[in-house]
Order: C-alpha cells, then structure tokens, then sequence
C-alpha cells in the first residue's frame, strides 16, 4: 500500500523470531505479523533495534523482511531498517527488492559526524532508494543527536518523510513539533519514548514506535485512538497501565547483562509466552534471560490480563 502522508498510528518495531540454532523463525514472522495487523497497528517497522538488526546477517534481515512484507500483503505499510554506514545502500537496495514502502537510517556510527556530513548520508539514501526515507533519532545508539536545524531543512527539501524520535530529549521534539506545524505538516513524528506517548501526542506527534507493541499492540492502538478522539482521561488510563507492564523489561538481572538484552529478551519472552513466537532467543552474544526471570515476566503478563 502506499505510504501514508503523514504517517500516523502505532508502528511497531517489530521483533525478530530466532530458532534456536539462531536461524530467522519465519512461521514466527508470519504469526506475529498476522496478530499485530489483527490488533490495529498502522504498520510494521522491521530490522530497527528491537529487530536485533545490529545482530544478524544481511542474509538473516532480508529473511525477515520479505517474510514479513509478504505477510503484511499491503495491508499496512512496511518499514525497513537500513541501519548502517558504508553499506547502507546495498541494505536499501535490498529493502526495495523485497517490497517494503519505506526506509529508516539513522545517522552515520562509529564516529562523530558534522551536521553538512549528516544531511548527506540521508541524501544519498533517498536519492538511491527513490523510497519514502524516515530519519531515526538514536543518539544513544549511534552517538549524534540530529540537529532540528538539520532535520527541518532535510523534512523542507523532501529527503525526509519522517521522524522516529527516540532521544529521550522531550524538550527538543516539542520544539521540533512546533516549527514543523509552521513549516512542513505533511512530516510524519513518531515517538519512540513508549512511555509518555500520550503526552507526544498531545504535542502534536503523530504516533509511536513502541517496542512493548510486540506485547500489548492492542493498548497502544487503544491509546492513540483515545487520544485521537481527545479523550486524555482514557489515554493517560492506558499509558498508565502499559508503562505498568513496561516493568517486564527489568526482570534480567543487572549484575549478568545489559537493559538491551533484558529488554529484547523480555519482548521475545512475552511473545512466546502469549504464543506468538515459538522460541524466545536472541541473537549472540546477548545474555538470555533465566528461567526465573520468564517466570516473573509471566506474572507481569498475568497482572496485565494479557496471560
């Protein structure tokens, strides 16, 4: 289908479903994307960071992602990560090939990278793809903020269609929202801080990207949908109760991994314990989460009514 413009809803970054030799699992693809299509969602972010995309081969990502866009059948739209540097065009080749309708790239990594240096990787991107290109805003990731100076020229020109703002920097994207209104309404924002969706939204945000969307999509399309309708008493009710279920990504123990591999290993857990995917595993050298942990995780899901 074609790309919304802007772009609005809940898009979830979708998880990678790994056997356990560590093979993509595309039954698990396939029956996790039919149940988030059955939930609501607006569209399907794939290989972003709760896709574990730093962790598999281009061959693994591809897998995913044709699986994924053959699935989904143009019901939604289909995002495709194109996260890297060098070979960041052959990764939106790939993600033309397989159909999906747009791209997300993040800044150049590794090393710090000069605001001129910034608008030209996603130029390129663009201009190579000939695909509705979303910035993605990770500085936590790839350590550059991108400047709103850079991000307004980039939405003005059309290099950009969109934002997926996940900074942590709650002051910057109001200011962002603000001179978008002004200057380019079509650009979509998407929130990635899953926690305080219902205050981005009514700043003006489009939706969210929420990796706790795996889990529970049906809450964060009851969220948007209240806050559509401006019915804030409801959205914050239901920002509450998932940022109550957002606990499940603190069950690892912190003495034994890092919260990236609590967090990914939680949402795979979740899914496989609600029956969405059949093996929780996550990609090496990610700790996995012990048995204990799951158990408790279960509890959480139970505590949700979602178990």
């Amino acid at each position: 289908m074609p790309l919304p413009t802007p772009l609005r809803g809940v898009v979830p970054p979708v998880i990678t479903p790994l056997t356990p030799a560590g093979e993509v699992d595309t039954a698990s693809v396939r029956r996790l994307t039919e149940h988030l299509i059955d939930a609501g969602v607006h569209g399907l972010f794939l290989l972003g960071s709760s896709g574990e995309a730093a962790y598999l081969t281009d061959a693994q990502r591809l897998t995913a992602l044709e699986t994924a866009v053959d699935t989904a059948a143009g019901r939604v739209p289909v995002l495709a990560g194109v996260i890297d540097t060098a070979r960041v065009l052959d990764r939106a080749a790939d993600a033309v090939r397989a159909g999906a309708q747009a791209l997300v790239a993040t800044a150049p990594f590794y090393t710090r990278t000069h605001p001129v240096e910034i608008a030209d990787h996603f130029r390129r991107v663009r201009a190579a793809a000939g695909l509705p290109l979303f910035a993605y805003d990770i500085p936590a990731a790839v350590h550059t903020k991108l400047p709103r100076a850079v991000v307004l020229d980039l939405a003005a020109d059309g290099t950009l269609a969109g934002l997926k703002d996940s900074s942590g920097d709650e002051g910057s994207l109001r200011r962002l929202l603000v001179e978008l209104r002004r200057s380019t309404p079509d650009f979509s924002v998407l929130t990635g801080s899953e926690l305080t969706v219902d205050c981005a939204l009514l700043a003006g945000a489009d939706g969210v990207v929420p990796g706790l969307g795996n889990v529970d999509a049906e809450g964060y399309v009851r969220l948007y949908e209240a806050a559509r309708a401006g019915n804030w008493a409801a959205a914050k009710a239901e920002q509450d109760r998932l940022a109550a279920l957002f606990a499940l990504t603190e069950e690892g123990d912190p003495a034994l991994m890092g919260p990236s591999s609590a967090a990914l290993g939680a949402f795979k857990a979740a899914a496989r314990l609600l029956g969405l995917i059949d093996c929780a595993a996550t990609a090496a050298p990610q700790v996995p989460l012990d048995e204990a942990a799951v158990a408790r995780i279960g509890d959480r899901l139970a505590e949700a009514g979602l178990l």
